[in-house]
């Protein structure tokens, strides 16, 4: 006879599970014994910090630590070298990268990520760590879809990385504008002149923005948001002129004008001598703020740790004010921008 079992009152599997089911899951994972690290695209304060993290973290847990110079560049020519502990120190506080960082037009070819996967198995490293930005962390994805396992940290003074609400380099950034602005508005009170200064922001406006609030400056023009020269600069500045200004700052992303010619078109509407000012460069470079170095280096522990439990092709993020981490190929597809509203506020503030 064919006996009948009712699975109404079955347990729940999990309780069935052993109570350290879960770590002996994560002990079946190949261990990765060997990683590369690499900085790509433009440089940020606080790339070494990260760097200096990831190999004192990964040491540490019995991991060999190769340094790649020159990016996504050094990847596919070879320019693989060991890193020791004491090869890091010093390095906290320094700006700028210590592997140095360029583009490569060859890895950008399906041949130069191969060629790239390939470099990383002649030298026993199997698993990839990315710091820079958007661009480089799509690099970093093309070699997660060929089998090189990846882990990237946001690295880029724009904080436009979709993914995490902060990007190592960015307060330092932001500072440097902020102490160069306040010297720009000491001479422009001098000269009764109206002060025109470009920050870096190709597409993304965040320094430009809340460097302006931080400076109390009349205008800021940023790339997520049109708008018009005459109405939202020139009328700006002529209020001011009859509530008796006699000096003014206006603040524009790189991506959203020019200085030189939104400066040129002030004076000619205006009659008021305008100067502009490219901060530039001078913006990637400096020892990192301590936020800086506190966040470089905490998100270099967790992307140690991802590597540690078999948590690979990841970004590490700061979601909700802690760090985590995501999936690469999902963090690719998100989106960020500006709303309009803190743009507004920022107005409001002039």
């Amino acid at each position: 006879m064919t006996q009948e079992y009712s699975t109404d009152n079955l347990p729940d599997i999990k309780n069935l599970r052993a109570p350290n089911f879960e770590s002996l899951a994560e002990d079946q994972r190949p261990k990765v014994k060997s990683i590369g690290i690499l900085t790509s695209g433009g440089d940020a304060p606080g790339m070494n910090a990260t760097i200096r993290a990831v190999v004192r973290v990964a040491i540490k847990n019995g991991i060999r630590v190769f340094g790649i110079t020159r990016g996504f560049h050094g990847l596919w020519k070879g320019e693989f070298d060991e890193i020791t502990t004491r090869q890091v120190s010093e390095t906290l506080q320094r700006g700028g990268t210590f592997l140095m960082t360029a583009r490569s037009k060859t890895f950008e070819t399906p041949e130069g990520v191969v060629k790239g996967s390939k470099m990383c198995k002649v030298f026993g490293v199997e698993a990839l760590v990315v710091i820079g930005g958007d661009g480089s962390f799509k690099g970093a994805r093309d070699l997660a879809r060929i089998g090189l396992p990846v882990i990237c940290l946001p690295g880029t003074i724009d904080n436009d990385i979709a993914s995490t609400e902060y990007t190592i380099g960015y307060d330092t950034a932001m500072n440097t504008a902020m102490e160069a602005i306040d010297k720009l508005r000491d001479t422009a009170s001098s000269h009764e002149r109206c002060s025109v200064i470009e920050v870096m922001g190709r597409r993304a406006g965040y320094i430009a923005l809340n460097v302006g609030i931080a400076t109390g400056a009349e205008v800021v023009l940023i790339p997520e948001h049109e708008y018009d020269v005459d109405r939202d600069v020139i009328r700006t500045i002529l209020d001011g002129r009859n509530m008796g200004k006699r000096h003014y700052i206006v603040i524009v992303a790189e991506g959203a004008g020019k200085a030189t010619d939104i400066a040129e078109q002030i004076e000619k509407a205006t009659g008021i001598e305008s100067r502009p000012t490219i901060l530039g460069h001078l913006q990637r470079g400096g020892s990192p703020t301590l936020r800086d170095r506190a966040m470089a280096s905490l998100m270099g522990i967790h992307a140690v740790e991802c590597i540690s439990k078999g948590l690979l092709n990841r970004i590490i993020v700061l979601q909700h004010g802690a760090i985590a981490d995501v999936d690469i190929e999902e963090g690719l597809e998100m989106k960020k921008t500006i709303p309009e509203i803190d743009l507004q506020r920022a107005g409001l503030l002039n």
